[in-house]
């Protein structure tokens, strides 16, 4: 007999993944396909040719079908993708060249005058920053192109022929109004008045749809991509970031995701929207409409990753020796880590007004603190300090937080959930489904819009709740511990006010 369950489609930077799970959201197969970016492209420049995501879908799903012999019987699809992507189409929907993606880095001007035009962060990832800079550099392109989309939203097109996409991943397009939950009416009167086109933005952009919604049906076109049959329902396509708040079962107001790896990020639902503009907040929408405030760090664990590397390398390993050895080290060093203090920028950190890299280095050492505990726990302390910074321009709003959901490489490691509870204040969770990734949370999205059809719709975080599995852990902070960490926060901050004038003594 077919299987019954849900498709969910991932499109990510490096490659794309499929995963097809039970009803019960249980993984039962995957697929995965990779391609490349563009070649000799200047510096910051960075593109892929939608057709490349076209080509990994289609393999991926062979890989799927591969390793499942028996038929699959799809009940929904879902969708997610790497956030910001421009994707131009003409009237006939063929792609009008390589897409420029999140970490672009061409349009930092148009950042700066549509935030202060607008009145609100407008950062040069979000998709309208990239179209204004299309407009006055490529004209020629900017004259054929009738949508805008995402990579997510480019796949949906092509499984669905419908311009729709999910109101997170829309979100990463064009800010939304939380009134209507959708693209705020005034802030594209001014967007048009900056840009000049003689086609409003609004015309060129996807219809916003919410989880539960229709994000189409399966075409002729697509159930011929996916070897599956016509009609099935598809979600509205997300982006990867909403993706993973849905896969970590995100949905009430100040629950925080927290996801540690290169970079680091903090997605915190709100129950408003933010005021003002802030360097270090950028702003998006959960699947359901809700706010979402997220603090995102350059410089992650890279290095914590570095120094630990180094140690493996002097103990006649070899790199990845050293997190098993180091690691234990690290846990069983002092909060204070024997007076040792770091600063972790290997690369720039705009949100709290860090320029350029090159300043990573630890201070206090001495003969008796000089262990690797004690210097790769200052090295992870330092990327934490940096998160709770952003994290408390969200307190000085007066924004909730109640938990803290971890992802990412830490996970690994879960003791070191116990660590940032205690330098947060705050209980950290982590899910068994800590490490399932995106994929897996469209395919939870393909579930709740198969919910919807069924007529047994329920409100997006009951659905989230009825989701968990097992047994979650979770860490509570402990008081004594709590206040030795802020301690040495507080030293931190001090030593972050020198950072300016340690970079100058370094590059100048």
């Amino acid at each position: 007999m077919a299987i019954k369950g849900y498709l969910g489609i991932d499109a990510g930077t490096q490659g794309l993944s499929v995963v097809f799970t039970d009803e019960n959201l249980k993984v039962v197969g995957t697929g995965e396909a990779t391609y490349a970016m563009v070649s000799a492209l200047d510096e910051g420049c960075y593109e892929q040719l939608p057709s490349d995501w076209d080509a990994a879908l289609s393999n991926a799903m062979r890989n799927l079908h591969a390793q499942i012999n028996d038929a699959l019987d799809v009940l929904a699809i879902g969708i997610s993708g790497q956030m910001h992507g421009e994707v131009l189409a003409d009237q006939n929907g063929i792609s009008l060249g390589p897409a420029r993606l999140w970490c672009d880095a061409r349009n930092e001007a148009e950042e700066n005058e549509l935030t202060d035009a607008m009145g609100v962060k407008m950062p040069k990832r979000i998709t309208s920053a990239r179209w204004l800079w299309t407009l006055r550099n490529r004209p020629e392109i900017a004259q054929q192109t009738h949508h805008i989309t995402t990579p997510a939203g480019w796949l949906a097109f092509q499984l669905t022929g419908e311009w729709v996409l999910g109101i997170g991943d829309a979100a990463g397009m064009f800010p939304i109004d939380q009134t209507t939950l959708d693209y705020d009416q005034a802030l594209l009167e001014k967007y048009d008045s900056v840009a000049g086109h003689t086609t409003p933005l609004r015309k060129l952009l996807p219809e916003v749809r919410r989880a539960g919604q229709s994000g189409g049906a399966l075409s002729s076109q697509g159930a011929a991509q996916l070897g599956l049959p016509e009609g099935i329902p598809v979600a509205p396509a997300e982006g990867d970031q909403p993706a993973a708040l849905a896969g970590s079962l995100i949905g009430e107001a100040g629950m925080i995701s927290c996801s540690f790896g290169t970079s680091v990020c903090a997605n915190s639902v709100g129950d408003r929207s933010f005021s003002g503009v802030s360097k270090a907040v950028d702003h998006f929408c959960a699947p359901d409409g809700k706010p979402i405030n997220m603090v995102w760090l350059r410089n992650g664990t890279t290095f914590m990753n570095s120094v630990v590397e180094m140690f493996g390398l002097a103990i006649g390993g070899s790199r990845g020796d050293g997190f098993e050895k180091v690691i234990p080290m690290l846990l069983d060093a002092a909060p204070d880590c024997g007076g040792i203090i770091a600063l972790p920028f290997m690369d720039d950190e705009p949100g709290i007004n860090v320029q350029r890299g090159g300043t990573a280095m630890l201070l206090g050492l001495n003969s008796e603190n000089a262990t690797p505990g004690n210097v790769v726990k200052a090295a992870l302390l330092a990327t934490m300090f940096n998160l709770r910074l952003g994290c408390e321009i969200l307190d000085g709003q007066g924004f909730p937080r109640t938990e803290l959901v971890l992802s990412g490489g830490l996970t690994k490691t879960p003791e070191l959930a116990q660590l940032l509870a205690d330098v947060f204040a705050n209980p950290v969770t982590l899910l068994e489904s800590a490490e399932e990734g995106t994929a897996w949370g469209a395919a939870l999205m393909a579930k709740y819009r198969n919910q919807v059809l069924q007529g047994a719709e329920s409100p997006w975080p009951d659905f989230l709740n009825a989701q968990a599995t097992g047994s979650p852990q979770q860490y509570l902070p402990d008081t004594p511990s709590v206040a030795a960490y802020d301690g040495v926060y507080q030293k931190y901050k001090k030593l972050l006010g020198t950072q300016s004038m340690l970079d100058e003594a370094i590059h100048d």
